[in-house]
């Protein structure tokens, strides 16, 4: 397992991204001075979001089904825990972006190669009422799949 975002696992069978790119920002208002560079005041913490992508090859790897998956994940507007391979706990965050590009078609108009990024921002770790649902039937609909 490479990393898992609520429960959809990214790993060699599903969607294995190659590049995992972390942008952090901090906030700091301004105040304009006369005669003097403006002062800043440190007001918080800023966006940190994570762009994952990657090449799928669906004879090898998962496919567009994978993505949709995600994409389903994106439309309920919830929060995710996104937890690495390591052990190492990343807190909630929200799929705010998904772009696939097919190529190199079969003759029945399906995609050998389709590359991938998905963008996720990191919300707020104390808004639980974000989380997604991670139900009994959730649990037994992903494990169906990985069978």
């Amino acid at each position: 397992m490479l990393m898992a975002l609520g429960m959809f696992v990214f790993e060699v069978g599903s969607v294995p991204y190659q590049q995992l790119k972390r942008a952090t920002q901090w906030r700091h208002a301004s105040q304009s001075r006369v005669g003097d560079r403006p002062a800043y005041q440190f007001v918080g913490p800023g966006s940190d979001t994570i762009t994952l992508s990657g090449t799928l090859l669906p004879e090898f790897t998962g496919g567009r089904v994978d993505l949709d998956e995600i994409r389903d994940m994106a439309d309920k507007g919830q929060a995710w825990p996104l937890v690495e391979g390591t052990g190492r706990q990343y807190g909630l965050w929200v799929i705010t972006k998904v772009d696939e590009t097919s190529s190199a078609f079969f003759r029945d108009g399906a995609a050998a190669k389709i590359e991938f990024s998905m963008t996720l921002e990191h919300v707020d770790d104390q808004r639980t009422d974000l989380m997604g649902d991670l139900t009994t039937s959730t649990l037994a609909r992903i494990a169906g799949a990985y069978a």
